[in-house]
């Protein structure tokens, strides 16, 4: 009996792709210890580290969300971890978005809002991260 061959194989992110998304992943996570070192010491420097991380991190992942976008009209539709991969980024980018509203404020009145959003995106920047390196490799036999 011979195995059965998927014929189709997912075309991999382009590198340029990849190095966006992997990029936008340690920019989140910096926005997460900036805000947890400004909510337990309240040194206001830690709010700026955190605004411009973030400002660093939407810059990136909004690019790779466009690619993102791109790549979902040249590869099959019937590909679910696309799709799925798209929505989590742009997840990520939306809350990320009002997160970087919050970190407009004062920097006194930024928390417990910033603190919260930023543990949400980078959650959800990891598992992005996570289904378009992982799940949107070059496909073989199933």
């Amino acid at each position: 009996m011979t195995p059965a061959v998927d014929p189709y194989y997912p075309t991999p992110l382009h590198p340029l792709h990849a190095l966006l998304l992997a990029g936008s992943l340690p920019l989140f996570l910096g926005t997460l210890l900036s805000d947890i070192t400004y909510y337990n010491t309240y040194q206001i420097q830690w709010s700026n580290f955190a605004s411009w991380l973030l400002a660093g991190a939407l810059l990136l992942s909004g690019l790779a969300l466009l690619c993102a976008l791109i790549g979902l009209f040249r590869r099959d539709r019937r590909q679910g971890p696309a799709l799925m991969y798209f929505v989590m980024l742009l997840a990520a980018w939306i809350l990320g978005f009002f997160n970087a509203l919050i970190h407009a404020r004062d920097a006194w009145a930024i928390m417990p809002g910033a603190l919260v959003l930023s543990v949400l995106v980078t959650i959800l920047a990891l598992a992005a991260v996570w289904l378009g390196l992982f799940s949107l490799r070059d496909g073989g036999v199933r």
